[in-house]
């Protein structure tokens, strides 16, 4: 069975991550196939939104560190920068369900969909610098202008967790609600959106969209760029390899 559980029905196309004996730690080939089905998606004139969903215990890991070690992103053609080119830009309303951890694109994905409902058990987090690294998807754009200034410091200079109630308070999300209510209620949110006329809903998400979209790009782009130079720098070697000897990283003379 694959790790990206795709089905659609009711105009609701929905991919659900389908690999919890990993945390739903993000592959490359797991990105192809979330970036596969955007692009068909958005050309589906049956379906008029998407909704992402994990399990009731966890959202995502973010990405699979031996796989990401393996093979680090080099060219936009990589398939996680295709995957967030794909969801940056999708025409389409964008639900999640995010119950349980949230990390890393786990949780910079979010910024880029239009409603989000979150478990009480929800924990986001953007830790990248803990691996020496900047941050992905324009969250050092969007979190920012979303979160303020210095909550936005907080989240992405200490890297440290917060919990759905702080995500409801900053607007990441739209409500919180029971872990085991979390899929449902976004499923018959996103059904709301699919019986919605499909050209009311693409022209209202371009129009507010419209101004921040060049920006967004462009800090996306030079996110990535700086990602791949300091993917090779050593305060990130230092980090991975503590994270694969499980040890805690010395940063220290770097």
């Amino acid at each position: 069975m694959s790790d990206i559980l795709v089905h659609t029905e009711a105009g609701v196309m929905t991919l659900t991550f389908n690999r919890l004996d990993k945390k739903n730690s993000i592959t490359r080939a797991m990105y192809a196939e979330l970036a596969d089905a955007l692009a068909k998606a958005a050309e589906d004139g049956t379906v008029h939104a998407v909704l992402i969903q994990g399990d009731a215990t966890i959202f995502s890991a973010g990405n699979d560190i031996g796989d990401f070690l393996n093979a680090p992103p080099s060219t936009p053609e990589s398939p996680v920068f295709r995957f967030l080119q794909g969801i940056a830009t999708f025409p389409k309303p964008v639900v999640a369900a995010v119950c349980g951890p949230a990390v890393g694109i786990g949780t910079t994905m979010l910024f880029h969909c239009d409603l989000v409902y979150a478990g009480d058990n929800a924990a986001f987090s953007m830790p990248f610098v803990n691996l020496g690294l900047c941050p992905e998807a324009a969250s050092s754009l969007l979190v920012p202008q979303m979160f303020g200034y210095h909550r936005a410091a907080e989240a992405l200079l200490l890297g440290e967790p917060f919990m759905a109630e702080a995500a409801l308070e900053v607007g990441l999300v739209n409500r919180v609600v029971p872990p085991t209510e979390a899929n449902s209620i976004a499923q018959a949110q996103a059904r709301k959106l699919a019986a919605k006329p499909l050209s009311a809903l693409i022209e209202i998400k371009r129009l507010m969209k419209m101004a921040q979209q060049p920006a967004l790009l462009e800090r996306m782009g030079e996110e990535g760029q700086s990602f791949g130079r300091m993917l090779r720098e050593p305060a990130a070697r230092e980090a991975f390899t503590a994270f694969m000897e499980k040890r805690k990283p010395d940063f220290s003379k770097l």
